[in-house]
């Protein structure tokens, strides 16, 4: 999980595998694989930056191939 902040300050935890995309207009919105949109205050490359470390962290990218 990768936490985000919604515009009302609160923390929120998302799983960054359900993200299918971000757009920013004005804030950034996450549209899940729900369907679910969630506006938060994150910037796309910091948002981007979490979801990296977090696949690091879970080792996704020794799995992958190039």
């Amino acid at each position: 999980m990768i936490d985000v902040l919604r515009l009302d300050g609160k923390k929120y935890w998302v799983n960054p595998h359900m993200i299918e995309s971000m757009e920013s207009v004005p804030d950034l919105t996450l549209t899940m694989l729900s369907g679910r949109k969630i506006i938060v205050k994150n910037s796309p490359e910091e948002l981007i930056e979490k979801i990296i470390e977090y696949r690091r962290n879970i080792g996704v990218e020794r799995q992958e191939v190039l």
